[in-house]
């Protein structure tokens, strides 16, 4: 797939491959960074050290720009693509700006998507390092969840002090690749030497709250405290038995004192990128780390960050939980579309989307109407950004435009994918209007005080248009049981499918008055949110049938091929 806007065609691995990087140090050096605080990856890799983001407390914060999506579809939006293109644009325009972007994950890598580092000539640089290993972030955390979970074994082994039960252990291991045989396991088998067999499982890595803890986090003793609250099992008596019991906390920091520094790198036009942390925004927040969003802001007049999937789940998570807890407040959002996913939400199958149709568009144009609504409902100015492709026509184009104009939002054509910085300067110049016009209307979903099952039916009626809300006695117990506990001021993370409002991934469009049911709720209570999981949305993806790994190889001059 491709919406290259010239007559030769290069694929993203093609295009990264050939450009010319300027050293890491020219790029911190473009932010006035000291060399003494960065710490080299190579020529083009770099983390910045805490020491030195301490000493931009007192600096003023630039504006923050939050991208998102509509309902995502096989047949792509470019959230990340649009993200690099207008922050290259911002530059452009003569805005410093700095990116923002969460380390992608090797499960999609190798799985369904490929890479994931932007696209065309919109891409954050080195591709392949950033979407293989990259600074090793995501390995440290892997570490140090599973160090806790050989903790909690190895405790129970020796003796079992605590008085754990087993059977309500909820620490379970994780591992980031997508791998089904894993999902539900017994352990400790072998015999008495190996401990006691019981029920166990793996997590995709960044579904693991550490991952979701140390995005949150905002310094090493913050880290430390955090990792400490993370609840792992209950006792016998049901009281919670908590990371600091098995003593975690320290050696977890000790795993991760490297991987917090937040990573440093660049776009293919030279503009400063921070690419840290990874959560997944279907299961867990979705947005890249506090720190990094932070550094950056002291940093920049603008800070372009984008949140995962639409701004039913990223987007809704980036305000009511990251901005929440870090104290943030976007200044505009930009919410990008294609005309071929609006197609496919005006039921256009996916094979006829190269051929003009205005009523499907049209049709289509709802799902993006759902999300606009729903980002002005958090009081913040919304520009539409219409990632362009080759096969979009002036007809379907202006039925967009037209559509947004009737919503009070404008909408951009933009070939930023094609054209780089010179394809999204229009997007650039209306984010920039939108940023820089006084707005004093932000607000959150739900309040603190709201009770926990009300924040989830907040969520699923207010942003989802959901009819009925519902969970089992079991669940409903649990979520009292965690009201009733202190837990009720914490902010409520919803994992479901992401390319449908309702929990259907099949039901596309503006869906109404469906019915989401809440299957399984999960205490976070290291990262601050309780996680409500919804429909058959599943912790531990799988690989498709034909997996993305299978076109990826090493070819003779030792080059990586079939990254994107």
């Amino acid at each position: 797939m491709s919406n290259n806007m010239g007559s030769e065609v290069k694929s993203d691995l093609e295009i990264a491959r050939a450009a010319t990087l300027a050293d890491i140090t020219d790029i911190t050096g473009s932010l006035d960074i000291p060399d003494e605080t960065v710490y080299r990856f190579g020529p083009h890799k770099a983390k910045v050290s805490l020491d030195y983001i301490d000493t931009l407390a007192g600096k003023p914060d630039g504006k923050l720009i939050l991208v998102t999506g509509m309902t995502p579809t096989p047949a792509g939006e470019g959230k990340t693509t649009t993200t690099v293109g207008l922050g290259d644009a911002l530059n452009a325009i003569g805005r410093r700006t700095v990116i923002c972007l969460r380390e992608p994950s090797l499960g999609p890598c190798f799985g369904v998507k490929g890479g994931a580092a932007g696209g065309g000539y919109a891409q954050v640089v080195p591709m392949e390092d950033i979407n293989l290993h990259f600074t090793g972030d995501f390995h440290a955390i892997g570490s140090a969840h599973n160090l806790l979970s050989a903790l909690l074994d190895n405790h129970i082994y020796w003796g079992n002090a605590l008085g754990i039960d087993a059977r309500r252990i909820s620490w379970r291991r994780v591992v980031d690749l997508n791998d089904r045989a894993l999902r539900s396991i017994v352990g400790s088998l072998g015999g008495v030497a190996n401990g006691f067999p019981r029920e166990d499982g793996f997590d995709i890595t960044v579904a693991s709250e550490v991952m979701a803890v140390f995005c949150l986090a905002e310094s090493l003793a913050d880290l430390k405290e955090r990792l400490g609250n993370i609840i792992v099992a209950e006792t016998r008596g049901r009281e919670p038995v908590f990371a600091r019991d098995l003593m975690g906390p320290g050696p977890m920091t000790a795993l991760l004192k490297e991987a917090i520094l937040p990573n440093m790198v660049q776009t293919l036009e030279k503009t400063p990128a921070f690419v840290h942390g990874g959560p997944f925004a279907n299961i867990a927040h979705g947005c890249n780390s506090v720190t990094a969003t932070r550094t950056a802001l002291k940093l920049a007049d603008y800070t372009v960050t984008e949140a995962g999937f639409g701004s039913d789940l990223g987007g809704e998570k980036f305000i009511d939980i990251k901005c929440r807890k870090a104290g943030f407040e976007p200044d505009a959002v930009v919410l990008v579309a294609t005309i071929r996913a609006l197609k496919m939400h005006g039921g256009v199958a996916r094979d006829a989307l190269g051929a003009e149709n205005v009523a499907a568009v049209r049709e289509g144009v709802a799902n993006l109407k759902r999300h606009i609504e729903n980002i002005q409902g958090f009081g913040v100015p919304v520009v539409v950004a219409l990632n362009h492709f080759n096969a979009d026509t002036a007809d379907e184009v202006a039925v967009v435009t037209e559509a947004c104009a009737g919503y009070g939002v404008e909408a951009v054509d933009c070939t930023h994918w094609g054209e780089g910085s010179a394809g999204a300067v229009a997007l650039a110049e209306k984010v920039v209007a939108a940023a820089e016009t006084p707005n004093e209307g932000f607000r959150f979903l739900y309040p603190d005080e709201m009770p926990l099952w009300d924040k989830i039916e907040t969520i699923a009626r207010n942003i989802y248009k959901a009819g009925t809300v519902g969970a089992p006695d079991r669940v409903r117990r649990q979520i009292e049981g965690y009201q009733n506990d202190g837990y009720g001021a914490l902010p409520v993370c919803m994992a479901k499918t992401p390319l449908s409002f309702s929990a259907d991934p099949a039901l596309r469009g503006a869906p109404e008055g469906h019915d989401l049911q809440v299957r399984e709720v999960r205490l976070a209570n290291g990262a601050g949110f309780l996680v409500a999981i919804c429909g058959d949305i599943m912790t531990m993806p799988g690989l498709p049938r034909v997996p993305a790994a299978n076109n990826i190889t090493v070819n003779d001059r030792g080059e990586i091929e079939g990254l994107f």
